[in-house]
């Protein structure tokens, strides 16, 4: 038998999910308590109650960093998966519960790291509801547990990061060369109800407008003016943004001109600008290379990165369609590998 050949390149998964147990039974007492957000209870109320394969699959997969993941890694042809915990994370706790449970996490993920230092790298947990003990919380996870990229799930409560006091966060993961993942989160109160009743509201739409609206709160509040120096990544394509560039230029400078509304003001540079220099973007459940191509046109081949977005979607069918893109070979194992291996930090696997 023929020997496979090696691949020339190989394969680094970039938003790839996991919840401690003990996450889980805080999730339980929160869905147990009166006033649920009803986002939270639509997403994680459903996926820990339901019986059907894909909730049981999704919640064995987010508990285990060992040998299912590994297997499944291992039938899927990633080498390495760069961990995240599942969205709402800390984000939908109370503060103080927050601050104390995203040291527990980040340390959790240290010690999976520890275990199996070739298969996994991460990105460390915010509780955003404390800007400043987040800061202090990227300043820990660089200097004492060596991980160098953080994820915030979109909104906290509703509230986002265009908002100045969160901006101690920025300011950190600047200083710290800390890139910031900024992935889906169920919607807010007041934004879900036309999403939900027609069962748009997760990631076959809900997600993607929700988390591009964030992204490009935080561009237009000029937050790159201030931190010119930051770097974040959105997943899904860029949330649609992209797609959308040449009309986001065109409309930011128009509103600009109408003085329509005071939380519009100029910025340095077009958004299309911000989106080619402060963002990365991962295919994260988008296994489509018009998608891919396209968006490496928008903002080049060194910012577009592999993610499988495991376990909500595993499909190890897509690994091959991706490894047969019309792409050149220096461009694809930018894809798969040394953008991320640059990004994260990742050194030789």
């Amino acid at each position: 038998m023929t020997p496979t050949p090696a691949r020339p390149h190989l394969r680094i998964a970039t938003e790839e999910a996991f919840a401690p147990p003990e996450m889980i039974r805080l999730y339980e007492k929160i869905l147990a308590g009166s006033d649920v957000d009803p986002g939270f209870k639509g997403l994680m109320g459903f996926y820990m109650s339901s019986p059907s394969e894909r909730a049981r699959h999704i919640m064995r997969c987010l508990q285990d960093l060992d040998e299912v993941r590994l297997a499944h890694m291992d039938e899927a042809g990633i080498d390495h998966q760069v961990l995240a915990l599942t969205a709402p994370g800390v984000q939908i706790m109370d503060t103080d519960t927050a601050v104390s449970f995203a040291r527990f996490a980040n340390d959790f993920l240290a010690d999976a790291i520890s275990r199996h230092p070739k298969r996994f790298s991460g990105m460390l947990t915010l509780p955003v509801q404390d800007p400043r003990a987040a800061a202090l919380e990227i300043d820990r996870g660089v200097r004492q547990l060596g991980i160098r990229a953080a994820v915030i799930n979109s909104h906290t409560h509703g509230q986002y990061l265009s908002d100045p006091k969160f901006w101690d966060i920025f300011a950190a993961a600047e200083q710290h060369g800390v890139p910031i993942y900024l992935h889906p989160n169920s919607l807010p109160r007041n934004m879900i109800e036309p999403f939900q009743e027609c069962g748009l509201d997760g990631a076959i739409y809900g997600f993607g407008v929700e988390t591009g609206l964030h992204a490009l709160r935080i561009i237009t509040a000029g937050v790159f003016d201030r931190f010119p120096r930051l770097q974040m990544i959105i997943g899904h394509m860029g949330e649609a943004l992209p797609f959308w560039s040449y009309r986001l230029d065109y409309m930011h400078q128009a509103t600009v001109r109408s003085k329509r509304y005071e939380s519009i003001k100029p910025l340095l540079k077009k958004p299309s600008d911000y989106l080619r220099e402060n963002f990365h973007i991962t295919n994260s459940g988008v296994a489509w290379e018009p998608a891919i191509k396209f968006t490496q046109s928008i903002v080049g081949v060194d910012r577009v990165l592999y993610a499988m977005d495991y376990p909500y979607q595993y499909a190890v069918e897509e690994v091959g369609l991706l490894e047969r893109m019309d792409m050149s070979a220096e461009d694809k194992k930018k894809f798969f590998q040394t953008n991320a291996q640059a990004l994260f930090g990742i050194g030789p696997l």
